[in-house]
């Protein structure tokens, strides 16, 4: 009989050095481009970085500088309003991104178009931060004033977020023009949209569940033929009021077109739906 045999993780030591490597690497991709993306064509999509590309146009301040004065002031009121500890390298990314924008600031811009800057900078800022985020840490700034705000207010930590960051871009259309605000809120999408696909990656799978009237037969064509796991599930018609079993099997998008061949061929009147599961952990899947 074959004995599988657990994955020994890995020492505490090696893992803080990837962890805090990472947030150094992320720390520089936001840092590049916000100063080669966003700054040299007034895009301020949020963010203290954002807060920070007015005060450059409205004052001449230094970005990096505004950003340390925001952020740390920030990180200690969150420890002492939320009253948890965030931790070392949530620190660290609080003084090491501005650094690197101070490092930055002289290069040159990466295209005269403001457009592909909204879309290249939000791609930019979303790789590094869910780079970052990969190292289990954070860049405070808004996210952190919106856990304040949503201490003291009943709204959803999202709508927090969502405020602050709508605020930011507000004032940027009211400082630089309609046009910039525009070019705010687009990289303000591709950014939330680049920090998913960090996250998660292209390897989403199906969480597919299936009513048929051959539960065994379909569930050992899933464990046979496709080798993955299958739980069974009670639930209760809507319209007959009769018990039924449910099945639900997480597979891997390419297997997706398989599994609906074999059930078809088991069961053809079965009832399937296919819903995307963006990050599946366990057995056959990712570990951590």
């Amino acid at each position: 009989m074959m004995t599988k045999y657990r994955r020994e993780p890995m020492p505490r030591v090696l893992v803080n050095i990837i962890e805090y490597t990472l947030i150094f690497i992320g720390s520089f991709f936001v840092a590049t481009a916000f100063n080669v993306f966003l700054l040299p064509h007034e895009i301020a999509s949020g963010g203290v970085a954002g807060i920070s590309t007015i005060t450059k146009s409205l004052f001449g301040w230094e970005p990096s500088l505004v950003q340390w004065l925001i952020n740390i002031p920030l990180f200690i009121t969150g420890v002492l309003v939320l009253g948890k500890n965030f931790g070392l390298k949530s620190l660290v990314g609080t003084i090491v991104l501005p650094l690197f924008v101070f490092l930055t600031k002289e290069w040159a811009t990466a295209t005269p178009d403001p457009l592909l800057g909204a879309i290249f900078g939000g791609m930019g800022v979303g790789l590094g931060l869910g780079i970052v985020f990969r190292g289990k840490a954070s860049t405070g700034g808004i996210d952190l004033a919106a856990q304040i705000f949503h201490k003291f207010f009943p709204l959803p930590l999202g709508v927090c977020v969502a405020l602050f960051d709508g605020m930011i871009v507000l004032t940027a259309t009211l400082v630089f023009s309609v046009e910039q605000g525009l070019y705010a809120l687009i990289a303000l999408f591709v950014t939330s949209r680049t920090i998913d696909f960090v996250q998660v990656g292209l390897n989403t799978s199906k969480n597919v569940m299936i009513i048929t009237d051959q539960v065994e037969e379909v569930r050992r064509v899933l464990l046979d033929d496709i080798d993955r796991g299958v739980t069974v599930l009670n639930g209760t018609g809507g319209y007959t009021d009769e018990e039924r079993k449910v099945l639900m099997c997480v597979v891997a998008q390419n297997e997706f077109s398989k599994v609906k061949q074999i059930v078809r061929h088991v069961d053809a009147k079965a009832f399937v739906v296919a819903m995307n599961a963006t990050e599946v952990l366990g057995e056959g899947f990712k570990t951590s």
